[in-house]
């Protein structure tokens, strides 16, 4: 019967075009060669080899019978490389941190997704400020971190984005805007403010300092985007959030782009500091593949 030794040795002698080189090639001994060599030949009804002048050399079938080899023999070996390599990340751990909003609603489904693929690697998710996932990357206490807006030099794999918009009391005067026009960030500013945060520095404040502006009048600063909901239905103030923040429910509120429109991204990164493990890298290749973004 034949088996993957014989196929070695056949490959070996076209390579070698001597039966007894080959077989000290392949680790058997020139009789054990002969004798798979014939049982392949006898088995597939055709001569692989002729011999001539002390050479064994392939004949017109057997050049092609050796290229199948080959090819044969190099899947074999490819397929043990990626074993090889896959045993690495058989059991890991990768550590993440990540701000709320995007560790409730974004991360779960990829997580999932990452688990059902390395059933072995756990992922354990560290619910930070953007602030913290800065400094944990910086000091390697985590594998990866969501960070917000960040900038093309560290290499970040965009998971999505969402505008600020502006968060209205119903009976507010700049309720009467249409969706078109939205309302500026500097008319924002000016108003009654309801400060919401959700844990992270990037916030109606920060926007607010990068315009050039300031925040004049905040009531009150908190940092659950829900308790701003509800500060401004009861016309305690205005609020600018993230879109994907929003209710559903939105009665005593109205909802406005802010104009210019301002983006908030929010993407992966790895520890600058140190390698990336296997596991950290097979997270990295699958979050790079196209995925929808967040409305």
């Amino acid at each position: 019967m034949m088996n993957l030794m014989h196929w070695r040795m056949v490959v070996a002698v076209a390579d070698t075009g001597n039966i007894t080189r080959a077989a000290e090639r392949v680790g058997m001994t020139q009789s054990g060669a002969s004798q798979a060599l014939a049982l392949i030949e006898d088995t597939l009804g055709v001569q692989l080899f002729s011999r001539e002048n002390r050479q064994t050399l392939p004949t017109a079938i057997g050049l092609p019978v050796i290229e199948h080899a080959r090819t044969m023999l190099g899947a074999l070996e490819n397929i043990r490389s990626t074993v090889d390599a896959g045993k690495g990340i058989q059991r890991a751990t990768i550590r993440l941190a990540s701000f709320p909003m995007v560790l409730a609603t974004l991360l779960p489904p990829l997580l999932r997704q990452f688990n059902r693929l390395y059933p072995g690697i756990q992922v354990v998710a560290l619910e930070v400020s953007d602030d913290e996932v800065e400094t944990l990357l910086g000091a390697g206490l985590v594998d990866v971190g969501v960070v917000l807006n960040p900038t093309p030099a560290r290499n970040a794999i965009l998971l999505g984005r969402d505008a600020w918009m502006a968060v209205l009391p119903g009976g507010h005067p700049l309720a009467r805007r249409s969706n078109e026009e939205g309302v500026s960030l500097a008319e924002l500013v000016e108003q009654p403010f309801v400060l919401a945060t959700g844990g992270c520095s990037t916030n109606a404040g920060s926007l607010a300092i990068d315009a050039g502006l300031q925040l004049h009048d905040v009531r009150v600063e908190v940092r659950e985007w829900s308790s701003a909901f509800t500060l401004v239905r009861e016309n305690i103030g205005v609020t600018v959030v993230p879109a994907m923040t929003l209710p559903t429910q939105r009665q005593g509120l109205c909802v406005l782009p802010v104009s210019p429109r301002i983006d908030r991204e929010f993407a992966l990164v790895a520890a600058s500091n140190k390698t990336p493990s296997a596991a950290v890298q097979v997270l990295l290749e699958m979050l790079a593949k196209p995925i929808a973004m967040c409305r």
